[in-house]
């Protein structure tokens, strides 16, 4: 006589091959391929001032806030312009946090958000973080995640100074960012 499969049993069973055809035949559907975008943005950057747009909030005691200087922290909102020029079109700031993390002074940790307030992005976000490298002229951080228009953006960022001048410590970095959503 031969086995007999009780009616729970027989439903399991058609429940797993149903699902297992159905993983098949999704695993060799084509997958959509993600949008890249690059972005090239410039931010003023202006340490000094009654309009500076970073500066210390605090680090070691009795050391030198720099940006040389072992656990000093900045705040920076900067704007975000189309172009290096100070008059250019205002398309958002960069808001966040700058952590001199290495002992010798070479590198930052940059956690910024680009907070969009004008164009296509407006009220949309897009989230950098990593370790800029001070004493080199390229730096690359990760974007790890936005919102809105950005909604589960990844990529990287690239950070190059377009323009320093060294009496006023204003600064011109040249922001492109590249993304895949």
């Amino acid at each position: 006589m031969a086995p007999s499969f009780s009616t729970p049993m027989k439903f399991l069973s058609l429940s797993m091959l149903l699902i297992s055809i159905i993983y098949q035949a999704y695993g060799q559907l084509p997958q959509p391929v993600p949008r890249q975008t690059t972005l090239v943005f410039y931010l003023q950057d202006i340490a000094t001032g009654p309009n500076a747009t970073v500066a210390p909030v605090t680090g070691i005691k009795g050391k030198d806030w720099s940006y040389n200087t072992f656990g000093t922290i900045f705040v920076v909102d900067d704007p975000v312009m189309l172009s290096p020029s100070p008059t250019s079109t205002l398309v958002g700031r960069a808001q966040g946090l700058l952590i001199a993390s290495a002992h010798d002074g070479a590198n930052v940790n940059v956690v910024l958000s680009i907070v969009f307030n004008n164009l296509q992005y407006s009220g949309s976000t897009l989230e950098l973080q990593g370790i800029s490298r001070q004493r080199e002229n390229y730096k690359e951080v990760s974007v790890v995640s936005g919102t809105g228009r950005f909604r589960f953006a990844r990529g990287y960022a690239t950070l190059q100074t377009a323009f320093y001048d060294a009496e006023t410590r204003h600064s011109i970095i040249r922001l492109t960012i590249t993304i895949q959503t």
